[in-house]
């Protein structure tokens, strides 16, 4: 059948058909990228990172499976947060790695568990950024020439 001829059952052209096909198509094709982006999880509070680091502390005192474990149960969700960086990112691995009973809690162990605690709070808090104030309000009024003469 040639696409001028109708259809016998619609009644419309099978390039009109198509066309409708092709428009409806392309209206949820473009529609898609209008949705609402997903939003990211979030920020560590304080007191989280806090905790983290308090677990951390006592994993490497008390070398038990439920110290260590409860740390590294607090820190594994951070390492899939988009906003933290890659310093955050690697004391948290660190506590990863490290926060596992030990059959000797060796001062290596310990001094290595204590970094890592240490490095939580500095490189994970949420930076807050704030304006430099201008540099023009503060500067003295430069005055011309030798300032000899007053009013000139």
């Amino acid at each position: 059948m040639a696409p001028h001829q109708l259809h016998p059952a619609t009644g419309f052209g099978l390039a009109t058909a198509f066309g409708r096909v092709l428009s409806l198509g392309l209206m949820v094709g473009l529609a898609a990228p209008l949705q609402a982006a997903p939003q990211d999880p979030p920020y560590p509070s304080m007191e989280q990172l806090r905790d983290i680091q308090l677990n951390t502390f006592i994993c490497g005192r008390e070398n038990t499976a439920e110290s260590c474990g409860k740390a590294r149960t607090m820190a594994d969700p951070l390492m899939d947060h988009p906003r933290l960086g890659a310093s955050c990112k690697d004391a948290i691995w660190s506590i990863l790695e490290r926060a596992k009973p030990a059959p000797t809690n060796t001062y290596e162990r310990r001094e290595a568990l204590n970094r890592a605690g240490q490095d939580v709070m500095p490189f994970c808090k949420q930076q807050t950024r704030t304006v430099a104030p201008s540099k023009d309000k503060d500067k003295p009024q430069q005055k011309k020439g030798f300032g000899l003469i007053q009013g000139s």
